[in-house]
């Protein structure tokens, strides 16, 4: 980090400072190496008592230089997943309504982005054989990536841009809003209980 220029490590200084919801258990984790020349990376999951609701990858990449496709020098990009209901996962409008709670939450926070891209997958496993004894799965996953804007000294509110991208993360893992009485917000209902490994 020493040899990164500053406003990389002031972007990220600020992932690392960024105060989120008690849920949401984040950690620090090896980032790509290739995507850009400097990259930052967390993990997270949502927790309830000790169950694994949901969990998500955010990585910040910065092209001090810029990018032509990012139309900008820092670039955020993650993966989310998460267990549904089968009933859920059928629903036609989900892909949707789950990139509608991507740009949702970054525009609640005020937070201005551009070029967003993004996939909306949904999967079904049903298990046989040995495995037969596991009910059906259903997952969503989201993948996406927008660039933040820069604000003052060229950096981007990147502990609001983590905190919004926490606010789909527990969205999607069908926790309340983390606002009381925030009744615009819907959740997806999730399954409970251990993850098929």
């Amino acid at each position: 980090m020493e040899a990164a220029p500053l406003p990389f490590r002031a972007a990220v200084d600020a992932l690392r400072g960024a105060r989120l919801r008690p849920e949401i258990e984040i950690e620090a984790t090896r980032p790509p190496q290739r995507l850009a020349p400097y990259a930052y990376a967390l993990e997270a999951a949502v927790l309830d008592d000790d169950e694994d609701l949901a969990d998500g990858r955010l990585i910040l990449l910065h092209d001090p230089a810029g990018h032509e496709a990012w139309q900008g020098s820092f670039r955020l990009v993650t993966l989310i997943r998460a267990e549904l209901e089968p009933e859920m996962a059928a629903d036609p409008l989900l892909p949707e309504v789950c990139w509608a709670w991507l740009t949702g939450a970054l525009q609640s926070r005020g937070l201005p982005y551009g070029e967003p891209s993004g996939t909306v997958t949904r999967a079904s496993s049903h298990y046989f054989g040995g495995l037969s004894s596991r009910p059906a799965a259903s997952q969503i996953e989201i993948r996406a990536s927008w660039t933040p804007r820069e604000g003052l000294g060229g950096v981007p509110d990147t502990a609001s841009h983590l905190a919004s991208w926490c606010d789909l993360l527990a969205q999607v893992a069908g926790l309340p809003p983390a606002v009381p009485g925030d009744a615009s917000v819907v959740t997806l209902p999730q399954r409970r209980g251990p993850r098929p490994r």
